[in-house]
């Protein structure tokens, strides 16, 4: 959990964490990006808020509507290192468009 944590915190300046319901790591620019959840499963669970706005490529990332990334160890975290900063870094450009309303479902 530690090595997801500095991973999402280094990513942006903006990026900040808070206890609430767990830990919740923010954006000042953009708002609450995600959380640690299912403490009582192994691993790290990070539940992604608004996780659907992101529109890059992030091949872990689970889920069509609550977005999630499972991390079962520190070497997974770290081989994934460079994924979850992409994220941040994203999340944190949309700025007040990643608070706004919620994009359309894309038809396939």
């Amino acid at each position: 959990m530690r090595r997801v944590r500095d991973v999402i915190l280094s990513a942006d300046a903006s990026m900040s964490e808070r206890v609430q319901y767990g830990v919740t790591f923010r954006s000042g620019k953009s708002g609450d990006f995600a959380a640690f959840v299912r403490y009582s499963e192994p691993g790290v669970n990070l539940r992604l808020m608004r996780g659907r706005r992101l529109q890059g490529h992030y091949p872990h990332l689970e889920g069509e509507t609550v977005r999630r990334m499972r991390i079962t160890d520190e070497n997974e975290a770290s081989a994934r290192a460079a994924e979850l900063k992409a994220m941040v870094k994203e999340w944190c450009s949309l700025g007040d468009a990643a608070k706004g309303p919620k994009p359309k479902k894309k038809l396939r």
